[in-house]
C-alpha cells in the first residue's frame, strides 16, 4: 500500500504541473467526438447512474443501423473525428427484451451488434470508433479490434468494499475490482489502446484512490496500453439511490488529479471532464491535467446529461486562461499513432493516418498539397501571449545560435499565437537576410525517363513492377528529344535546364554523361542542374569510379550543379520504410559533400507529411546545417510537401494526407530560423502549393519561388492539379500582389543578362513534347 502524502495542496499541484509540462509542454488536448448511445440497457445497477435503464423506460432497445449512421454523419459534418459508442454491459444476460431485439437484428450478443455498427460507421463516415462496452475478455477485445481504434473501461475504484451491501456497486457484478482489473489487463494482452480511470466521491477514501491509481499503473507497466487516465468527480443525480450524497469538494478533485500526475509521471495523459467542472478549468490545468477528454458539438453527455459540454470556443478560452493551447487529438494519442503497426489492426492504420497530423494529433484543416483548393483561413486566436520558452528559442535562432533537436521540435509544434509569432519572426529574418525581392529562375524540367529500378513507396512518377497501376505510360527520352527541349528552353529565355529521372535498368554512368552532352550541345551557355545523389551514386557504381572522379567527369561534360533531391527524410528509420533500397542518409551526404568539395553547388530538399513526425523534420534540418558547416555549397532549402493522391504508400494505408497547411507554413518558417545564417535561401513550391499557398509561404520566411519549369511531371503524376508552367508574367503578378519586387535569378542566385530576361517574356507556346514509349518495358510486361 502506498500511503497518502501530507504535502500541502498548493505545493502538490505546483510539482504536478511541472511534471506535466516536462512531458506535455504547452498543449492541452481534447477529442471532438460524436456520442452514439447504442443501448441504454445494462445488467448492472450502479447506485449513481442515470444512463442505465430498464426495458420499460426505453422506447427502443437498440439503435437501428440507420439511426447510428444519422448520428455519425451529423458528427462528421460538425468536424468530429471520433465516434464514441456508449452502452450498458451485456444487457442480454439480464433482459429478455435485449435478447429478442438482438435476434431481430440477426445477432446473438450486444458485442456482435456493436462490432457491426462500428464497422458500418468506419466504412460509411471514416470516423474512428471508440468503444465502451464494459467488461471484456481478451477474445472480446481481439474480435472488436479490427473495427475500433481504441476502447475504454473505467476502473472507478479498486476498493472491493464498495461492492458490499450499501455500497454504490452493490448488485453490479461487472463492477468488482478484480473483474475490471482483469479486463484492463486483457486489453493490454490484446494490444488495445485503452482509456481507464477512477471515479471519486462515491464513498472511497483518499488511500483507496491512491491504491486504484497504483493498480492501473502496475498494469500499464506490464503492457504499455493505458493511453489516458481519467479522474472523474461524482455528480449526484435525481432519481438515483445516491441522489442525496454530497459531491466531492473541488479541492478533492484537485488533490486527486495532482496525485495521479505524481503517480504516473510526465508521460501519461491525465484527463478531467470539463463539463463536470465548469469555470474551474484553469485550476485543473494547474493541478497537472493535459486533456479534457471527449467533447461533442452535436450530442450530449449521455452519462451526465445534466452537465452540458462547454462550447469549443469557451473551452479554448478557458484553456488559454490556464496558459495552455487547446489542440484537437484523435481517439488514440500520438504515441500509439506513431506505433500503429503494434497498436492498431491493419485495417485501422489507414483510417487513423487519414485523420492524423505530423504530431499524431488531429489534422486542423482539410487542405492537401497539390489539391486545387484555397488554403484555409487563419483561425481565431485565444492564446493571451506567446510561450516564453518558445520565444527564447526564436531569439536564439535569429541570433544564429545552433538549436538542438528538442528546440526545433518545439518550433514545429507552434500553434495559435505561437504559430503566428514563429511565422512573423521568420518573415522578419527573411527581410533582414534577403530583403524584399522575391527571386525565381526561368528554367525547364526535363524528366528523361519514368522507369525506375527502385521501389520508393512515395513515388507516383516512376514506373516499375510495383507501380504498374499508376498513371502515365513508361517512356525514355532519346538524345534528340533532350536536345530539342533544351534548345527550345533557351529560345524561351531559360538560363537553366533541370534534368532528373528514374533509374532505368539500362542506364549507366555513361548515360548521364551523354545527357549532359546532349543538353550542352543544344545550348552551350545554359546551366545544367541535374542528377539526384541517387543517380550520381548509380552512375559512379556502374562505371566502377569513385564519386569524386565521376562527378569531375560530369562537370567537364557540362554539369554545373546538383539538385539535392532523393533526400526525402534524412533519417534511416523512415527511409527503411519509404525507400528501403535507396541511398541511405550517410550515402546521400557523401554525394552532396563530395560535390561541394570539387566545386559543384547543390540545393537541399525535404519531402514531408507522409509517415514521419516533427522530430524527424528537426533531425533533417540539423543534418543539413551540419553539412553546410562542413562543406558549404548548399544554395537553398526547398520544402516539398508530400502529394498523397497517387502515392503507393498512401494507397497501402501507410501515409497521411500530406502535411496540414499550418505545418506547411511552419516548415518554411522553421527552416528560415533553424538554418540561419548558413543557408540563406528558402524556396517555396508553387507546383505543390498553388499560387495562394506559395504566396503565404513568402510571408512566412521564404524568399524564392523556384523555377518557371515549362514542363513539370513528377508532382502532376502524384496527383497535383496546379499548372505545368508559371511563366515570368504570372510570377511577376503574383509577387507584385504581395507588394514585393520580383527578380530574375540564375541557378546560383546571380543576375541573368538583360537579353535572357527580355527573351523570357511573351514567348510562344511550347511545342508538344514527345515521350518515346519504353518498348522494351512493354514487351517484358
Amino acid at each position: 500500500m502506498n500511503t497518502v502524502p501530507s504535502t500541502p495542496l498548493i505545493e502538490l499541484m505546483s510539482t504536478a504541473a511541472t511534471l506535466r509540462d516536462q512531458g506535455k509542454g504547452t498543449l492541452v488536448t481534447y477529442s471532438r467526438k460524436v456520442f452514439i448511445p447504442l443501448t441504454e440497457l445494462c445488467r448492472d445497477v450502479c447506485h449513481y447512474c442515470t444512463y442505465a435503464k430498464t426495458p420499460r423506460r426505453v422506447g427502443q432497445v437498440y439503435l437501428s443501423p440507420e439511426q447510428v449512421l444519422d448520428i455519425a454523419r451529423a458528427g462528421k459534418a460538425a468536424g468530429c473525428r471520433e465516434a464514441l459508442f456508449t452502452l450498458g454491459d451485456k444487457p442480454e444476460l439480464r433482459y429478455r427484451a435485449a435478447r429478442e431485439a438482438l435476434a431481430a437484428l440477426g445477432c446473438e450478443t450486444t458485442l456482435e451488434y456493436l462490432g457491426q455498427m462500428a464497422a458500418l460507421v468506419l466504412a460509411e463516415t471514416g470516423l474512428l470508433p471508440h468503444l465502451n462496452p464494459g467488461v471484456l475478455t481478451r477474445a472480446d477485445y481481439e474480435s472488436l479490434r479490427p473495427v475500433s481504434a481504441s476502447m475504454g473501461i473505467m476502473l472507478e475504484s479498486a476498493a472491493a468494499r464498495l461492492c458490499e451491501p450499501g455500497g454504490p456497486h452493490y448488485g453490479s457484478p461487472d463492477k468488482h475490482p478484480e473483474i475490471r482489473l482483469a479486463s484492463i489487463r486483457a486489453a493490454g494482452e490484446a494490444r488495445v489502446p485503452l482509456t481507464t480511470g477512477i471515479l471519486i466521491g462515491i464513498g472511497e477514501t483518499r488511500q483507496e484512490r491512491i491504491d486504484s491509481l497504483h493498480a492501473i499503473r502496475e498494469l500499464h507497466e506490464q503492457h504499455g496500453h493505458i493511453q489516458e487516465v481519467i479522474v472523474q468527480n461524482f455528480v449526484p443525480k435525481p432519481g438515483t439511490k445516491m441522489h442525496a450524497s454530497m459531491a466531492p469538494a473541488f479541492d478533492e478533485m484537485l488533490w486527486t488529479v495532482a496525485m495521479a500526475r505524481h503517480i504516473f509521471g510526465p508521460a501519461m495523459n491525465i484527463q478531467a471532464p470539463p463539463n463536470l467542472n465548469p469555470d474551474r478549468l484553469p485550476e485543473l490545468i494547474g493541478a497537472g491535467i493535459n486533456d479534457w477528454g471527449g467533447v461533442s458539438p452535436v450530442t450530449p453527455d449521455h452519462v451526465n446529461p445534466e452537465s452540458p459540454w462547454p462550447e469549443l470556443e469557451r473551452l479554448a478560452e478557458q484553456t488559454a486562461a490556464g496558459e495552455k493551447r487547446l489542440a484537437q487529438r484523435l481517439t488514440i494519442y500520438p504515441k500509439y499513432v506513431f506505433d500503429a503497426e503494434h497498436w492498431l489492426d491493419e485495417k485501422l492504420i489507414g483510417p487513423v493516418f487519414a485523420h492524423a497530423d505530423s504530431q499524431g494529433l488531429a489534422r486542423d484543416d482539410e487542405w492537401s498539397a497539390g489539391a486545387s483548393m484555397m488554403p484555409p483561413a487563419r483561425a481565431r486566436r485565444y492564446a493571451r501571449h506567446t510561450d516564453d520558452a518558445l520565444a527564447s528559442i526564436v531569439r536564439r535562432a535569429v541570433d544564429g545560435v545552433d538549436l538542438n533537436e528538442d528546440q526545433v521540435v518545439a518550433l514545429f509544434g507552434a500553434r495559435d499565437a505561437d504559430f503566428d509569432a514563429v511565422c512573423a519572426a521568420a518573415d522578419e529574418l527573411r527581410r533582414e537576410v534577403s530583403g524584399e525581392p522575391v527571386t525565381y529562375v526561368v528554367n525547364r524540367n526535363i524528366n528523361y525517363t519514368n522507369l525506375c529500378l527502385y521501389k520508393c513507396q512515395f513515388c507516383a512518377f516512376s514506373k516499375g513492377k510495383i507501380s504498374d497501376d499508376l498513371r502515365g505510360a513508361p517512356y525514355v527520352l532519346d538524345r534528340e528529344e533532350i536536345s530539342r527541349r533544351t534548345e527550345e528552353a533557351w529560345a524561351r529565355g531559360a538560363t537553366e535546364v533541370c534534368l532528373q529521372g528514374g533509374i532505368h535498368p539500362a542506364f549507366t554512368g555513361e548515360t548521364y554523361l551523354d545527357i549532359c552532352h546532349a543538353a550542352k550541345e543544344a545550348a552551350p551557355d545554359i546551366h545544367i542542374h541535374a542528377f539526384s545523389p541517387l543517380e550520381i551514386m548509380h552512375g559512379a557504381t556502374t562505371l566502377g569510379k569513385t564519386l569524386e572522379d565521376y562527378l569531375g567527369e560530369l562537370a567537364r561534360a557540362g554539369l554545373a550543379s546538383l539538385p539535392g533531391t532523393a533526400a526525402e527524410i534524412l533519417d534511416d528509420e523512415i527511409r527503411a520504410v519509404i525507400c528501403p533500397d535507396k541511398v541511405n542518409t550517410e550515402e546521400w551526404l557523401e554525394v552532396i559533400g563530395t560535390a561541394h568539395r570539387i566545386g559543384l553547388p547543390t540545393t537541399s530538399t525535404i519531402m514531408f507529411g507522409h509517415m514521419e513526425s516533427t522530430r524527424h523534420w528537426a533531425r533533417h534540418l540539423l543534418i543539413l546545417r551540419q553539412q553546410q558547416v562542413k562543406t558549404g555549397g548548399i544554395t537553398e532549402f526547398v520544402p516539398l510537401p508530400f502529394v498523397h493522391m497517387e502515392a503507393p504508400l498512401f494507397h497501402r494505408g501507410r501515409a497521411r494526407l500530406g502535411p496540414t497547411y499550418r505545418e506547411t507554413l511552419l516548415m518554411h518558417a522553421v527552416a528560415r530560423l533553424a538554418l540561419h545564417p548558413l543557408i540563406t535561401n528558402i524556396q517555396t513550391s508553387w507546383v505543390k502549393l498553388g499560387d495562394a499557398g506559395a504566396t503565404d509561404c513568402l510571408i512566412a520566411g521564404a524568399n524564392d519561388l523556384g523555377g518557371t519549369l515549362m514542363n513539370e511531371s513528377i508532382s502532376r503524376a502524384a496527383g497535383a492539379s496546379h499548372g505545368q508552367e508559371l511563366p515570368p508574367e504570372r510570377m511577376d503578378r503574383l509577387i507584385e500582389a504581395l507588394g514585393r519586387e520580383s527578380a530574375h535569378r540564375t541557378t546560383l542566385y546571380g543576375q541573368p543578362t538583360d537579353e535572357r530576361i527580355s527573351t523570357s517574356y511573351g514567348t510562344l507556346p511550347l511545342v508538344a513534347v514527345h515521350n518515346r514509349p519504353a518498348r522494351e518495358y512493354l514487351a517484358a510486361s
